[in-house]
């Protein structure tokens, strides 16, 4: 019986000694194993780490609250607080890994016509149909700007190009007024893939940061419920 005792003492602390350490980084391995901060430019799962931390909040409390539909995610967030997922959202801001090299994707076939194409709509938008330069949101450096709108360089175009579908066919929302979901509805198929490609060939800055709160020069062009939601200060 002391044996046995014995036995059952040393399961206990052997099990104890073994338990992983109770650490936001330890609790997050579960968002690494697809979200990997040294990420592989994968189509499907795009780089987080460095994000603003407010864009991250957002869009986990946008799969959690079915804004947005990916059933893993869905899964993972859905009895989660919001008091957890800030501090998810706060733990990959602070990252910055470096870029690895770009990977071919559909954008490495794109002509010279279409990278114009593509540059002058994220540098100069379309006003005659009233598409909005990418810049004048996301930054003059496509880095993103605190507290909620993320960079655009470093992703993949097919991963862009998926996400554009995503919006023009509603299964990826956010916040009402969802101003791009509007963008999105604006630009033509041709436009999709032409601003997708000209971003993915862009070589991100390694020392880019978001831009601060308040930085750009002129107010949003549209309306943007991201913007005014439970991320802003």
């Amino acid at each position: 019986m002391r044996l046995i005792a014995g036995s059952a003492s040393l399961c206990l602390t052997t099990t104890a000694a073994a338990a992983p350490p109770d650490t936001l980084q330890q609790r997050v391995a579960a968002c690494i194993a697809c979200h990997a901060v040294e990420e592989r430019r994968d189509a499907y799962f795009p780089r987080i780490a460095g994000k603003p931390a407010g864009y991250l909040y957002n869009q986990l409390l946008n799969f959690r609250d079915g804004r947005r539909n990916y059933p893993m995610m869905t899964y993972m967030v859905a009895q989660l607080s919001d008091d957890y997922l800030r501090e998810i959202a706060d733990f990959f801001a602070a990252l910055h890994p470096a870029y690895p090299p770009a990977t071919p994707g559909s954008g490495a076939n794109a002509g010279a016509a279409a990278l114009a194409r593509g540059r002058q709509l994220v540098l100069h938008g379309d006003a005659a149909r009233k598409i909005p330069a990418c810049v004048s949101c996301h930054g003059a450096a496509l880095g993103g700007v605190a507290p909620a709108i993320p960079g655009l360089l470093g992703l993949p175009s097919d991963y862009i190009n998926a996400q554009f579908g995503a919006w023009r066919s509603g299964t990826r929302r956010a916040a009402a007024p969802d101003c791009m979901a509007d963008i999105a509805g604006r630009l033509a198929g041709d436009d999709v893939a032409a601003l997708s490609s000209w971003l993915s060939l862009q070589a991100p800055d390694p020392a880019a940061r978001p831009a601060a709160a308040g930085s750009l020069p002129a107010p949003l062009p549209l309306p943007c419920g991201a913007m005014a939601g439970k991320a802003a200060p």
